[in-house]
């Protein structure tokens, strides 16, 4: 197991970052970590990079879900690949509404931003145009699979760990519900609320955290191994911990991949793709998500386990070892 903590965090800045719309960011800030063992091609450029794509309420450290299959000669072997794991566009530490200042002027970004921008991230502070891998977990196996859609030559293989190609459903509904609890409360003004904010903000994140909490773990943890106060003990923790984050940061977020929907784009991905899933995922269930994203996606391969962790049991990958073990095997040469 790979100790992710003890790593301290890099910065970088971006002179200027160009989103879709046309706005321009002046000096992004971008938040990221990195080890292992670079291995460098005849120009001096490293070869062997797999780059982490976390989930929307993560960070750079967010690499710890799969830090169990990280090490030396471990399935993640960091004596054959070099890991990069980067805070995303819009997320506290890189370049987001609450850490520019901009609040409700940042501009508005969707899942292709986010990928550019850590795109332009490899290509400026690494000179990487060309990786190895990409690895996504939730809304970072959005972006894994955009990266794979809009650039297909740019990496070898991609594993999208309990993700989707889409956004709609259960999903959409989810991400609007808990934007429209943020945005009617008053206080927020549009998005320029004052700070620190208000008990009135801080009552609607904690509502906002409720609406989410019940599809992380399996239908059958609630029932059957939770008591009713566990689960209000651990709903009042989660809403606690809600009150971390920036509700713009949260709302653009939510905002940002409510129109992902790769179905007509799938196609245009080149690398091999592992897909991962959890029966027991309550996000994206796998008749919904994986099973039909592998049959869009050529040369892709799925894999499916259980867990009564539902959603966040993509920790254990331990389960589906040897599938890893297989699919990585020609890309550790």
């Amino acid at each position: 197991m790979f100790d992710v903590e003890s790593l301290e965090a890099e910065y970088f800045t971006l002179k200027e970052f160009k989103f879709k719309n046309g706005e321009i960011l002046k000096d992004a800030k971008v938040e990221y970590i990195s080890f292992g063992t670079p291995l460098y091609d005849d120009n001096g450029i490293i070869k062997n990079a797999l780059v982490y794509f976390h989930g929307s309420s993560g960070s750079c450290y967010s690499i710890r879900r799969i830090s169990e299959s990280i090490g030396s000669g471990d399935i993640f072997d960091t004596d054959k690949f070099f890991f990069i794991s980067l805070s995303a566009l819009g997320c506290p530490n890189s370049s987001s509404p609450s850490t520019t200042g901009l609040k409700n002027k940042f501009p508005k970004y969707d899942v292709d931003d986010m990928v550019n921008f850590q795109k332009q991230f490899l290509e400026e502070r690494f000179g990487i145009k060309h990786v190895k891998g990409l690895i996504g977990n939730s809304m970072g196996g959005f972006e894994v699979l955009t990266g794979g859609c809009l650039y297909p030559d740019s990496v070898d293989f991609i594993i999208s760990l309990v993700s989707s190609f889409k956004v709609g459903g259960h999903n959409y509904a989810l991400s609007k519900i808990m934007n429209n609890i943020l945005e009617s409360d008053p206080d927020y003004n549009g998005g320029d609320y004052e700070l620190p904010i208000s008990d009135s903000l801080k009552r609607s994140l904690k509502l906002s955290s409720d609406a989410m909490y019940c599809y992380g773990l399996s239908r059958e943890e609630y029932r059957n191994n939770m008591t009713n106060q566990e689960i209000e003990d651990a709903m009042a923790e989660f809403a606690e911990e809600s009150l971390e984050e920036d509700v713009n940061d949260l709302i653009y977020m939510n905002s940002s991949s409510l129109d992902y929907d790769l179905t007509d784009k799938l196609k245009d991905i080149t690398a091999k793709v592992l897909i991962i899933a959890i029966n027991q995922d309550q996000y994206f269930p796998p008749n919904l998500d994986a099973i039909p994203m592998s049959k869009m996606i050529k040369n892709s391969k799925l894999v499916i386990f259980d867990s009564c962790m539902g959603h966040v049991g993509s920790s254990e990958l331990y389960k589906i070892e040897e599938d890893l073990e297989e699919f990585l095997s020609e890309f550790k040469q």
